[in-house]
């Protein structure tokens, strides 16, 4: 097992790709993601592998495009403007059921907005984002720790699907320091029979493409791609639940905002409201049966989030409205605090005691 070392979140996002196999960076720099860009061209040209930064995050997304076709691992990185750029790349690569990753370590927005912490990305990660209709494999980290394991988590998940994969951090784990493992990750073999690697005479030659122009045809892949969706969300949601054994309340949080949330329950339970937190480690899938179970016992939920209110949507769906859901946030870069919650916390019990 290997010695844990003090590292910046999206330091650990870059040595944690290297030791998931990935040999191929495209990016650009905007901050807070730099350091991503900065260690991989460091690292990238000591093990024989690519770094490019590329001339705009629309060309980056098209060089991980290319790279994803041949069947080899790659990912990009940007904050939320640099990110908006290549949605018309990222349905390009979903379209063509490319598996790659798409690091987004979110700004204040929206337009230029600022350089501090948000999650105001939300919709734009778990709807699609880009046109038409698809999916990507949104994973949501909450610890520097989880910036390292969930990045390998992705890469696995991309292959395992043949699609896309984001790992939507805010600005405050990319930049927060906190010792960490990173994890060694055996050699595994995939299936890449797909992938366009030059002429072979002994096989057919692939094509990776996504235009259909037989509307029929595209019809009946959407519906093939959406069943596998159907499957990844069966099998691979991804939630913590934290003393939601006993609770009245129900606090549903991710990233930062679940780690001040955690304190605020602590704090709230030592006042005598029995509250629990469900934290969504995926944030497509979300755990809508989780949070489906716990409206049947719960008498109101409390959405925690650094946006306007984006999650506190899904939150309602998956719970069909059947109980009161209020929302606690900050935006613009501002940072909710223990204190705010736990007042929030406070409100909801009052009113639905």
């Amino acid at each position: 097992m290997s010695e844990k070392v003090l590292m910046k979140g999206n330091e650990a996002i870059a040595e944690a790709a290297i030791k998931a196999g990935c040999m191929h960076y495209f990016g650009y720099p905007i901050t807070p993601q730099t350091e991503i860009a900065a260690y991989m061209a460091k690292r990238m040209p000591k093990i024989g592998g690519t770094f490019l930064q590329a001339e705009s995050e629309v060309s980056a997304i098209n060089m991980v495009y290319g790279v994803a076709s041949a069947g080899y691992r790659v990912m990009t990185s940007s904050s939320s403007p640099g990110v908006s750029l290549k949605q018309e790349g990222i349905s390009y690569i979903a379209g063509a059921d490319l598996p790659a990753l798409i690091v987004n370590v979110q700004r204040g927005g929206p337009g230029l907005g600022g350089i501090q912490p948000s999650q105001s990305d939300y919709f734009q990660a778990t709807k699609g984002g880009g046109h038409g209709d698809y999916h990507l494999i949104v994973l949501a980290p909450a610890s520097v720790q989880e910036m390292a394991d969930l990045t390998v988590k992705a890469f696995d998940l991309a292959d395992k699907y043949r699609m896309p994969a984001m790992l939507l951090a805010d600005g405050t784990m990319g930049q927060m320091m906190e010792p960490v493992e990173i994890p060694e990750v055996e050699a595994r073999a995939v299936d890449h029979s797909w992938a366009v690697r030059g002429t072979n005479c002994e096989r057919e030659h692939n094509i990776v493409n996504s235009l259909y122009l037989k509307p029929e045809i595209l019809e009946q892949t959407n519906f093939e791609r959406f069943e596998r969706y159907r499957q990844i969300e069966e099998n691979e949601c991804m939630y913590e639940s934290f003393m939601m054994e006993d609770a009245e309340y129900c606090v549903v949080a991710f990233g930062i905002a679940a780690r001040v949330s955690k304190n605020a329950v602590v704090a709230a339970r030592k006042a005598g409201i029995k509250v629990g937190l469900i934290r969504p480690i995926t944030l497509w899938p979300f755990p809508k049966k989780a949070l489906a179970k716990a409206a049947q016992k719960v008498k109101g939920f409390l959405s925690v989030e650094l946006s306007m209110g984006q999650m506190i949507e899904d939150v309602r769906l998956a719970i069909d409205c059947k109980k009161p859901v209020q929302l606690c946030n900050r935006t613009g870069g501002m940072i909710v605090t223990p204190e705010e919650v736990l007042s929030s916390i406070e409100k909801l019990a009052k009113e639905n005691a």
